[in-house]
């Protein structure tokens, strides 16, 4: 199925889940935040929100500095 994921299509397999799309592009749970469709993904439904063709994503890290 095709995702566009921060504006760049990419391809997941059929039955993905959020959090498996994450692990597949290497980005752990801890500082991110996850829209999909234009709503926010609740951090706790990752691994039971089944993606679906053509879903929006955007992924944004939270980076501390100073």
């Amino acid at each position: 199925m095709r995702l566009t994921v921060n504006g760049e299509t990419r391809d997941a397999p059929p039955g993905a889940t959020l959090a498996d799309l994450l692990a597949s592009l290497g980005i752990e749970s801890g500082r991110v935040a996850v829209e999909r469709n234009r709503e926010i993904a609740p951090k706790s439904l990752w691994s039971e929100i089944a993606l679906e063709d053509g879903d929006q994503l955007e992924i944004v890290q939270f980076v501390g500095g100073g």
